[in-house]
């Protein structure tokens, strides 16, 4: 399985609060909504900085993780009519999409 981690930030202008609550309650719903989602994403994960004290700063706004089952699966999400046309518009809305950052890993769980 491949796991998709995106650090993202929040485009110029936007509080944190509100660029969570976008996130949340606008653009994973939509992300979701899409049967792109439901037939070919088997995880979507979206985390967001909560206060810790003693720790640096956060250095992203966001993690977002999506899993696929292969390579075809994620060409044909990210390919697709619903998503080019309704989610990725969306993106840009609250996303830096100058400053994304993108690790693809094959997760391997420890503990």
């Amino acid at each position: 399985m491949l796991k998709f981690v995106y650090l993202v930030n929040r485009v110029e202008g936007m509080s944190a609060e509100e660029f969570t609550a976008y996130h949340r309650e606008r653009h994973a719903p939509l992300f979701a909504s899409i049967p792109e989602a439901r037939e070919l994403v088997r995880k979507y994960a979206i985390s967001h900085p909560v206060p810790a004290p003693d720790h640096p700063a956060p250095a992203y706004d966001s993690v977002t993780e999506i899993w696929f089952d292969n390579w075809a699966d994620h060409d044909a999400f990210f390919t697709s009519e619903n998503y080019l046309e309704r989610v990725q518009p969306d993106e840009a809305v609250f996303i830096d999409l100058a400053t994304l950052g993108v690790v693809v890993t094959e997760e391997r769980v420890v503990l």
